[in-house]
């Protein structure tokens, strides 16, 4: 897809600061440092549209960027970071799931998962919650150039075997520093957008 036009256009805790113009959205999960920023920033070409930090819990709001005028790229709160609150934990949780449970115009998340480790109980339940949801949801193994070639294979085998993928199962190994799997997740993401509804 070719990038026009990406901005932010605001942050929201609460379903009645969302943006109301119906247009489709695209949301990034997972957990805190996966990588969802640097991801987002590598697709839409831009370095810096989405923040990214090397401390865990930055994105404290589901964050909405417009693309080509045409739909949103959303970035949900980082999960799984012991240092944050217990109060500001529940306010993150409460707004994830109201946005998850009940947005409309929501097409795809694109759930990420650091390659380097295991798939965490937070990953493992949100993947669940987003199943109870009925969301579709394309899998994301990020940080892939970290990784020798024998170990990230081993690494992906075991993420298919403990999400139910099978051997032929989607899920793209990708890094934002070299654009390795970038393509193939944006042919997701535009069969999301522009497939005709069944």
């Amino acid at each position: 897809m070719k990038i026009q036009s990406a901005e932010y256009v605001c942050s929201a805790m609460r379903p009645d600061q969302y943006p109301r113009d119906g247009k489709p959205e695209i949301a990034f999960a997972g957990r805190s440092n996966v990588g969802k920023s640097s991801l987002m920033n590598a697709l839409l070409r831009r370095k810096n549209l989405a923040k990214t930090s090397g401390t865990p819990g930055k994105t404290q709001t589901i964050n909405f960027f417009e693309v080509n005028r045409a739909f949103y790229f959303v970035d949900l709160p980082g999960y799984g970071y012991a240092k944050v609150p217990k109060a500001v934990k529940a306010n993150w949780n409460a707004a994830m799931s109201a946005y998850l449970r009940g947005r409309k115009p929501l097409k795809l998340v694109v759930q990420l998962l650091d390659l380097r480790h295991d798939p965490s109980d937070k990953d493992i339940a949100m993947i669940a919650l987003l199943a109870e949801c009925k969301i579709p949801t394309l899998l994301v193994a990020t940080k892939a150039d970290k990784l020798g070639r024998g170990e990230r294979a081993a690494n992906l085998a075991k993420l298919r075997k403990r999400f139910d993928l099978g051997e032929d199962g989607l899920i793209i190994p990708t890094s934002a520093e070299t654009g390795e799997g970038l393509p193939l997740v944006w042919d997701v993401i535009d069969d999301c957008l522009f497939s005709s509804p069944s």
